[in-house]
């Protein structure tokens, strides 16, 4: 039996996009299932997953009570699939900003790496309909972050990811509190201080197609709070014996 893999989307008010990319994330192999995490989305959004997972046993909806943040929708969906025995685990946005045929890459790179990270920042990516203020915040966030923790990493705020399911069973992921980029951050530190090997493969990020953008000054700044929480409880990465 070939190792089946699930693709993780976290949603809130994301009923306009459902629809469409939950098709285009399912042609992209046929190993490869999706689960819907919605917090209670006042949209609809979580009864139109519902009805699509009636249609397409692919398809799974775990509901949650109320908005709970991005970072925990996450670790909710990755113990649904550590249960399941899923050996490969992706996460990604609704909105299409994360192009489903993108996933194939970075499942083939999943085969020798413990953690693949779509990247914006490396040679071949980059983004598309974002100001220059925007593209600023999120390089320089990633700089900024690298810097004080010595990640091997261009882009460290990345949501689109691919992790091999013992890279996920390995972490404590109780102990993850942090939600929006934070949660990217901290991914990505822990899994480089415990060794794991992390691989960047270049993608293109496309602004929302519909609906508004979740990102506001809130996540920034407790994405720069976390930077120097991680740096206070251990050595920079590079520093590691």
């Amino acid at each position: 039996m070939r190792p089946r893999a699930l693709a993780i989307l976290p949603t809130y008010n994301e009923r306009d996009n459902l629809g469409q990319i939950v098709p285009a994330i399912l042609a992209q192999a046929d190993v490869l299932d999706l689960l819907v995490v919605d917090d209670n989305s006042p949209d609809g959004t979580g009864q139109l997953a519902d009805t699509l997972a009636l249609a397409e046993p692919r398809v799974s909806v775990l509901h949650r009570a109320g908005k709970r943040g991005l970072g925990s929708a996450y670790v909710a969906g990755f113990k649904w699939a550590l249960e399941r025995g899923y050996a490969f685990i992706c996460e990604m946005d609704a909105d299409f900003s994360h192009d489903p045929a993108d996933l194939p890459r970075l499942l083939a790179a999943a085969q020798h790496s413990d953690l693949v990270i779509g990247s914006r920042w490396v040679r071949g990516g980059g983004v598309r309909n974002w100001s220059l203020l925007r593209q600023f915040i999120s390089r320089g966030g990633s700089l900024y972050a690298r810097a004080i923790l010595g990640l091997p990493v261009h882009d460290l705020t990345s949501g689109f990811k691919c992790f091999r399911a013992e890279t996920l069973a390995a972490l404590d992921l109780d102990a993850v509190r942090s939600n929006g980029y934070a949660f990217q951050i901290e991914l990505n530190y822990l899994c480089a201080r415990r060794g794991d090997r992390l691989q960047e493969v270049p993608i293109i990020f496309v602004d929302r197609r519909v609906g508004e953008s979740k990102m506001s000054s809130a996540i920034v700044l407790e994405a720069m709070a976390v930077v120097w929480r991680l740096r206070r409880q251990g050595r920079r990465v590079k520093g590691e014996g």
